[in-house]
């Protein structure tokens, strides 16, 4: 089956095409189709992903599915949530997102700096699909006081997973994939689509 991944994000279709590889899915990125980034209007994670996979089917006449994902940080009442990418103003990149949550947390103590990456991902069957599949993951961590690790891309730097003992930006990309939010929710498509 023939696929488009709705996504502009590097670092995304990187570890897409990683957990992606050998399901027996055909998956080009929406860039290979000339597909511009869909406005992000909606107030949740799901809306996001409807809003960014129809976009993608409408232009690409394809199945496509999009995730929309997160970092909810708890002493900011779940900010920046789906704001994650923009959360320091758009374009801004990742190490400005960065800076601003150690800023936001400046003063809370380690106890208190719990978090979780959320992800949802919708597959369009097509652009009118009336009952698109809806996947949903989440990973549990906590923000530490600065960045440490070079995989990974986003708020990697800044989440540590208690589980491995070392932020997601330690961690060897295939584990990262195993237990992360996106990797939790792409297991639970499949299985949806099987």
């Amino acid at each position: 089956m023939k696929v488009v991944l709705a996504s502009g994000n590097a670092g995304k279709v990187k570890e897409f095409m990683q957990m992606l590889s050998g399901v027996g899915m055909d998956v080009h990125p929406q860039s290979e189709f000339n597909v511009s980034d869909a406005d992000e209007t909606g107030l949740t994670f799901v809306e996001n992903a409807i809003l960014k996979a129809r976009h993608a089917a409408e232009i690409t006449g394809l199945p496509s599915f999009a995730d929309d994902s997160g970092i909810e940080v708890d002493a900011l009442n779940g900010q920046p949530g789906i704001y994650s990418a923009r959360y320091a103003g758009i374009g801004a990149g990742a190490a400005a997102c960065n800076e601003k949550l150690l800023e936001a947390l400046k003063g809370v103590p380690e106890a208190e700096r719990t978090a979780r990456f959320r992800c949802c991902i919708v597959m369009m069957r097509h652009a009118a699909d009336p009952s698109p599949i809806i996947a949903e993951g989440s990973l549990e961590g906590r923000i530490v006081e600065q960045p440490t690790g070079a995989e990974g891309f986003g708020y990697d730097p800044l989440f540590f997973v208690p589980s491995h003992n070392m932020t997601a930006a330690e961690m060897d990309p295939a584990e990262k994939n195993k237990i992360s939010h996106r990797g939790i929710a792409l297991k639970a498509l499949l299985e949806q689509l099987q």
